[in-house]
């Protein structure tokens, strides 16, 4: 017997183990990875030894693949020690657990694209499961099924949003859209960079978006489910538009918040609110964004397209008429109106976008004179929030740089420094993954961990996927990727912080829809919104969370509005990222301008 068959041995019976339950200290994706993905496990530094090695589950003799953890870290969002199993080599398909010897054993994961991909596509369903308007019947929605609730059908103009056309007190018709977060009331603004990713989902990737089966009752009609569950938004904002001035109302609401109760019991009167400068333009960009994406199926939808344009020209209108309206909640009165109020004083990075995508979709120079791009490209960059979006007009001009390419009459429009603006900042993103102790770009931003601090990782996610799009650098992917892996189980809780999917996952959202119903689970495939040290719930959240440090600062409470509610905006991240990604590593894609 050799020496090296003794040594093999001796590390192969290291690996036995026959009753270890889960722990807490192996963070990873709980759903698992793709054969061609890296694999990194993180793993709380304790006494346990420097050996891993994955098992086949339910067969825990059968060693497939060991390892040597790196070197200990400290994340300082965390204040831990870890260290990481990375076992990227190994691209068996299968089911796994992880086991360091004399810690215990990781909750199961796969290696495979069916589990991933099964959460992607329910973060998609998610929007319908959230539609305002409609019952949600048992074949589409299982046992979230519901009755009918929030038809909005006769809803009055509120004192600060009356016209001459439209004079205070006015019904009008506003149904469908999705309730916006915990909330059952409908925002404009926040529909802005909620539709943005979901039609950039469907733009970047035509082909993936039309193979997705959603199971809706859209389903079959010849049109992607993609677009089926934005058009059930985009025809809900429509409505928002005042059609004798072309000014967008702020948003559809109660004066109040309504209670934890099913939709078809919320009776109270609704309103539309004051026109303002950002709900016109988020508006105005969306319509002409829309106008191009739904041209390529004007057999099965006739005059939308030219009818979303019209809408976005006469909505930038306004905002030129009115260039500095901002929604000033505590200004309105008789009623006084106390919900999400989602207010704006700098409308630079509004009119940035609404310009750009009206240049996109007309090709008229006026409004690219408007974005006055060499300005925008000397200011400070950051992630797209829905109180700053100018980098979403940044993302549109990348993606179509090159049809402006040698064109004579653009030769003095710089639409090549967008690209270069996104890839500086995907190279930020980058660099500090390979530093980070968790492997992620979470935390190149002091402010990363804020409210909804998973919606900053998916948009993270999210530029790092448009930098692969346009070079082709794998790495990019690979950054994605280890932020999906964050939201999906390799933090500081442990939690898989998308609903329904993980064998640790949040289960008590604040959203009203869980909270209501009489069913045990939470509505399946939301995140919520992930640590946040800021804890302005803790007044409600008493005694719940059990940390403060940045990472660690969540609680899977209903009460916790702070860390644990969900919102469109986030979910619409969160729903590009993970079938971005599932789309790519199913060869499903095409790179927009590879170098």
């Amino acid at each position: 017997m050799t020496k090296q068959f003794v040594l093999a041995n001796l590390l192969l019976s290291s690996c036995f183990v026959f009753s270890q339950s889960p722990t807490e200290k192996i963070r990873l994706n709980q759903l698992g990875f793709y054969p061609s993905s890296e694999k990194v496990v993180i793993v709380e530094d304790s006494s346990s030894q420097n050996n891993f090695c994955i098992l086949r589950n339910g067969l825990q003799k059968d060693t497939v693949f060991k390892g040597k953890l790196s070197k200990p870290q400290t994340w300082e969002y965390s204040d831990e020690k870890v260290m990481k199993a990375v076992f990227s080599d190994f691209i068996d398909k299968g089911e796994y657990i992880l086991n360091v010897q004399g810690l215990g054993n990781s909750y199961p994961f796969s290696i495979g694209n069916k589990k991933i991909g099964e959460a992607s596509k329910a973060s998609m369903k998610a929007f319908y499961l959230d539609r305002a308007s409609i019952e949600i019947q048992s074949k589409y929605g299982g046992k979230w099924s519901r009755k009918a609730g929030h038809l909005d059908a006769e809803i009055l103009v509120h004192n600060s949003a009356a016209s001459p056309g439209r004079p205070t007190g006015t019904i009008i018709s506003s149904p469908n859209g999705w309730y916006d977060a915990g909330d059952y009331n409908k925002y404009i603004v926040n529909s802005g960079i909620t539709m943005y990713s979901l039609l950039s989902l469907l733009e970047d990737f035509p082909y993936y978006s039309d193979s997705l089966n959603l199971n809706i009752p859209e389903s079959g009609n010849k049109l992607p489910d993609i677009l089926d569950e934005i058009l059930w938004n985009l025809r809900w904002m429509l409505t928002m538009q005042d059609p004798f001035d072309g000014g967008v109302y702020h948003k559809l609401t109660n004066a109040n918040f309504d209670g934890s109760i099913m939709p078809e019991f919320a009776n109270k009167t609704r309103y539309v609110v004051k026109k303002g400068t950002a709900a016109s333009l988020d508006f105005a960009a969306i319509m002409a964004k829309s106008s191009r994406v739904i041209a390529k199926y004007r057999k099965q939808l006739p005059g939308l397209s030219d009818s979303c344009l019209k809408a976005s020209l006469k909505a930038y209108k306004w905002a030129k008429k009115n260039p500095a309206v901002a929604y000033v909640q505590s200004d309105l009165s008789d009623p006084s109106i106390n919900t999400g109020a989602y207010d704006d004083f700098n409308f630079t990075d509004e009119f940035f976008w609404a310009a750009t995508e009206l240049f996109i979709s007309t090709n008229k120079l006026e409004y690219i004179e408007d974005a006055d791009l060499e300005a925008v490209y000397q200011r400070p960059f950051s992630l797209p929030v829905w109180q700053n979006v100018g980098t979403l007009g940044i993302f549109t001009l990348a993606k179509n740089a090159n049809i402006f390419s040698g064109g004579i009459k653009y030769e003095d429009y710089n639409f090549a420094g967008a690209s270069k603006i996104i890839l500086n900042y995907a190279n930020r993103l980058r660099s500090h993954k390979k530093e980070s102790a968790y492997g992620i770009s979470m935390g190149t931003e002091t402010g990363d961990f804020s409210w909804g601090s998973n919606s900053v990782c998916a948009n993270q996610g999210m530029l790092l996927i448009q930098a692969f799009l346009l070079t082709g650098d794998k790495s990019y992917l690979e950054s994605a990727n280890a932020n999906l892996d964050y939201i999906l189980g390799r933090n500081a809780v442990g939690y898989s912080f998308l609903t329904g999917f993980g064998s640790l996952s949040a289960i008590n959202p604040h959203q009203r829809l869980s909270e209501a119903d009489n069913t045990s689970e939470p509505l399946p495939g939301f995140m919520v919104g992930g640590p946040n040290p800021g804890q302005e719930d803790k007044g409600f959240c008493i005694g719940k969370y059990t940390s403060s440090l940045p990472a660690k600062s969540y609680t899977d409470n209903k009460c916790s509005y702070a860390s644990n509610e969900i919102a469109i905006n986030w979910q619409s991240g969160f729903a590009y990222l993970s079938n971005a990604i599932h789309a790519i590593r199913i060869g499903n894609y095409s790179l927009i301008n590879p170098r």
